[in-house]
């Protein structure tokens, strides 16, 4: 049985941005039009203050370049307003601008870049920059490979309740990279994702139990979370879900009957937090 870490990039923000509450106005009436469906209406009335250097605008510009939303989809202009309201501060701009830099959408792919502005929007406590801030000193990519980065970049993301972060932390205190290994510590952050969904997690706290490390072992508890993973995994992770499914029916063979029954109930019966 082994366990997983996972070094996905996580997505790039795609909820259009929300200012302050204030007196109804061009961005609030834009806002509404767009969460209406009527994006043509909401990119007439953005492009002017966009134009103006409003930054809220100009990264909700950027998201529709990049959705297709009332345009067509056109990446390098969606990276171009995105950059304008980056460099007018917007964390989540910042954060996009680094992925496009990381799978070279609209601009030629570039970790460098990417670590330059993740980390604008990480040091402004943007979970997702914080959260591949930490993948890059993980794997080493456009930083110099930094273990004791990772799990500072990861811990900062995990606090806030990133399921990834949290997953990649557990990993990280399991195996004693950047941080003194500790089994116990690997489990409460695997814990915590699991309970929100995130199969990696899932199936790393199954093996835990099954190996009764940081944690007695606990056959029912393993089938538990390995069974959860093997249905939270989407189908294009079709390794990883027969990894589950192995591993859990492993840890049936050493169960009788009505501890398998007992598993199985406890993940009928287990929803996410």
């Amino acid at each position: 049985m082994r366990n997983l870490i996972r070094i996905g990039f996580l997505t790039i923000v795609l909820s259009l941005s929300l200012a302050v509450p204030v007196a109804a106005g061009p961005f609030e009436d834009g806002l509404a039009a767009a969460e209406r469906g009527d994006y043509a209406t909401a990119l007439q009335l953005w492009r002017p203050l966009a134009d103006q250097g409003d930054a809220e605008a100009q990264f909700n510009l950027g998201l529709m370049y990049i959705n297709g939303q009332g345009v067509t989809q056109d990446h390098a202009q969606g990276v171009k307003w995105f950059r304008k309201a980056a460099e007018h501060g917007s964390a989540h701009a910042q954060s996009n601008l680094g992925l496009m830099y990381v799978n070279g959408q609209g601009v030629p792919q570039d970790y460098v870049e990417a670590v330059k502005w993740f980390r604008k929007a990480a040091e402004q406590g943007a979970i997702l920059a914080q959260a591949n801030l930490g993948i890059m000193y993980h794997s080493g990519r456009g930083v110099r490979l930094d273990y004791a980065e990772a799990v500072k970049w990861y811990r900062k993301a995990a606090e806030q309740g990133n399921a990834q972060a949290q997953s990649n932390l557990g990993a990280m205190y399991q195996s004693g990279q950047g941080v003194r290994q500790d089994y116990a510590e690997a489990v409460k952050w695997y814990r915590k994702a699991a309970q929100q969904g995130d199969a990696f997690a899932q199936s790393n706290l199954g093996l835990m139990y099954a190996n009764g490390h940081g944690v007695p072992q606990d056959y029912v508890q393993a089938h538990k979370w390995l069974n959860l993973a093997a249905h939270s995994y989407p189908a294009s992770e079709t390794v990883n879900r027969e990894d589950a499914i192995k591993n859990r029916d492993l840890a049936a063979s050493k169960m009788s009957a009505a501890q398998v029954a007992e598993a199985e109930r406890l993940a009928r019966e287990w929803k996410p937090n």
